[in-house]
C-alpha cells in the first residue's frame, strides 16, 4: 500500500510540475503587441537584407522567440543582440529602438551603420549593458550616454583595422561622459579621439567610477599621470 501511495504521489507531483513548467514557458513567451511593433519598426528602418536574424523576424511568430531577442515574464523585450549581422542604415532619435524602454542589454557591435552617433539613448534608462563597438557610428559621442546611470558595461571601442570612420569625445569630453556612471564596472573606449586635460582625466575616472574593474583605452591619444587606483586594474 505504501509503495502504491508513493507511486501515486510521485505521479501527481510530476504532473503538477509539468503543468506549471508549461505555464511558465508560455507566459514568458507571450510577446506584447507594442513590443513586436517596435521591433518590426526597427527592422524596417534598416538595411537588413544580409542579416540572418532580422530576415526571420515576422508578424506571424511570437517576437520573444525571435533570434537576438530576450523577454521577461511579462513579454517585454529586455535584451536585443544584433551584433555581427552586417546591418547598415541610419538610426536617429525617432527610431523605434529608443522606445524599447525595458531594455537591459543592447548589443549592436560589428555592423556597418556608417552614420552619426545617434542621440536618444537617454530613453533607455534601464540599460545595464551597452555594446556599440565597431558598429559604424561616427562623430561626437552624445552627452545622453552619461544619463544612463544603471550601466555596468559600456563598450564604444573602435578598431583602427576597420574603416568605420572616427569617433570623438570632445563636447562632452571624457570627464562629462563618466560623471554620472557610478555603477560602471567595465569601460572600453579604444580608438576614440578623446579630448581631456592630461592632469585631470585619470583622476576623473578614478573618482567618478568607484566600481570600475576593467578599463581599456588604447589608441585614445591621452597622456599624463595614471591615478594609482587605475594602475591596479
Amino acid at each position: 500500500m505504501r509503495t502504491s501511495a508513493l507511486v501515486s504521489w510521485l505521479f501527481f507531483y510530476s504532473y503538477v510540475a509539468t503543468v506549471f513548467r508549461i505555464k511558465a514557458v508560455s507566459v514568458s513567451g507571450q510577446c506584447q503587441s507594442d513590443q513586436q511593433e517596435l521591433l518590426l519598426g526597427l527592422k524596417n528602418s534598416l538595411n537588413s537584407s544580409s542579416s540572418e536574424k532580422l530576415l526571420k523576424w515576422n508578424q506571424s511568430t511570437d517576437c520573444c522567440s525571435w533570434d537576438g531577442i530576450t523577454c521577461n515574464a511579462d513579454g517585454q523585450v529586455i535584451g536585443l543582440d544584433l551584433s555581427k549581422e552586417l546591418i547598415s542604415g541610419a538610426i536617429d532619435k525617432s527610431n523605434s529602438l529608443f522606445r524599447l524602454r525595458h531594455l537591459q542589454r543592447l548589443n549592436l557591435a560589428y555592423n556597418s551603420f556608417k552614420s552619426k552617433f545617434p542621440s536618444g539613448f537617454e530613453n533607455l534608462a534601464n540599460l545595464r549593458y551597452l555594446n556599440l563597438s565597431n558598429a559604424g557610428f561616427t562623430g561626437q559621442i552624445p552627452v545622453e550616454i552619461s544619463y544612463m546611470t544603471k550601466l555596468v558595461t559600456l563598450d564604444l571601442s573602435k578598431s583602427w583595422l576597420l574603416d568605420l570612420g572616427s569617433l570623438k569625445l570632445k563636447k562632452p569630453n571624457l570627464v562629462m561622459l563618466v560623471q554620472n556612471l557610478t555603477r560602471l564596472q567595465n569601460l572600453y573606449l579604444d580608438g576614440i579621439n578623446i579630448s581631456a586635460d592630461r592632469n585631470k582625466w585619470s583622476q576623473a575616472l578614478s573618482s567618478s567610477l568607484p566600481n570600475l574593474q576593467v578599463l581599456s583605452m588604447s589608441g585614445c591619444h591621452l597622456s599624463g599621470p595614471i591615478n594609482p587606483s587605475l594602475a591596479k586594474l
